[in-house]
């Protein structure tokens, strides 16, 4: 049954994905106009979100910037699906990256790079990186429940050459590649919520006290990585200009947690500028205090 459901939606899924962005597009305001004014997909949510991090804005302010980030939510859809057949020249014009030769330069330097990224812009695009860098790749995900999905999921990412690896092995691979001086880029996710009870520091994340991930930080010390920040910024439907931001290039000089401060620091100038690429859908701040 569920290998059946996997080729019922898998295949659909690829259709939609041959048709041009612009087509998509369309579609995606029609998705946009069902989920925000008809289905209310998470709009409570999302408004509590917005009201809880710009207390100083008022309700206007938040529904305006609901608007917009439903409409991104949406496009973002789309943009993930077209990553199952969009070519690596289409994909290139469309997700450029402004410093790329900051990564050639830590490869020549036999330095390996830990990618510090949000849940902000179009973070599915930047499997296009390993197209770029003579580096190993690696994106770090959680594994679905079921392995079909699971597999789809790790097919799309991997397209241009980087190696979908779950959370639960990252660890193991990294230290596995250091040791046959094998350099690599890691892509980790760092803004999310951790396990209540299994988190080990607690930070302000959009001046809210909230439970941080530190994962990313223990890797970079253990593994004598360099911390990078993703910068991805949303130039228009579409089209995102990103650059690597390094956060340290000694990683060991810095207390436990600093390292994580300035990536939160970084994100959440992106958040402040423009708000409504943020994933406000998400339940980031229910462990508040």
């Amino acid at each position: 049954m569920k290998r059946l459901l996997y080729i019922i939606v898998y295949s659909l899924l690829w259709v939609i994905s041959i048709f041009p962005l612009w087509y998509l597009y369309i579609k995606s305001y029609i998705l946009y106009l069902l989920l925000f004014y008809i289905v209310g997909y998470r709009k409570k949510v999302v408004l509590n979100n917005l009201q809880l991090v710009f207390p100083n804005k008022s309700k206007k302010e938040h529904k305006a910037i609901a608007r917009k980030f439903y409409l991104h939510l949406c496009d973002l859809i789309f943009e993930t699906i077209k990553n199952i057949t969009i070519s690596e020249r289409e994909i290139t014009k469309r997700f450029r990256f402004e410093n790329i030769e900051l990564m050639h330069r830590y490869d020549k330097e036999n330095k390996s790079v830990l990618l510090m990224c949000g849940h902000y812009a179009n973070w599915e695009w930047s499997n296009i990186l390993k197209h770029h860098v003579k580096q190993k790749g690696y994106a770090v995900y959680k594994p679905l429940a079921n392995p079909y999905f699971d597999t789809m999921v790790r097919k799309i990412r991997g397209r241009f050459g980087a190696t979908t690896i779950s959370n639960k092995n990252i660890t193991k691979e990294l230290f596995r590649s250091a040791n046959r001086k094998i350099n690599s880029i890691t892509l980790i996710i760092s803004d999310q919520t951790p396990k209540l009870n299994a988190f080990k520091h607690r930070d302000t994340f959009m001046d809210i006290d909230v439970p941080v991930f530190t994962g990313t930080e223990e890797l970079v010390k253990k593994l004598d990585s360099i911390p990078v920040y993703l910068q991805i910024k949303k130039i228009k439907r579409g089209y995102y200009s990103t650059r690597f931001v390094p956060l340290t290039e000694n990683p060991k000089d810095h207390k436990d947690y600093e390292i994580t401060r300035m990536f939160l620091n970084e994100l959440e100038a992106q958040i402040r500028e423009t708000p409504q690429y943020y994933l406000w859908s998400h339940k980031r701040w229910k462990l508040r205090n």
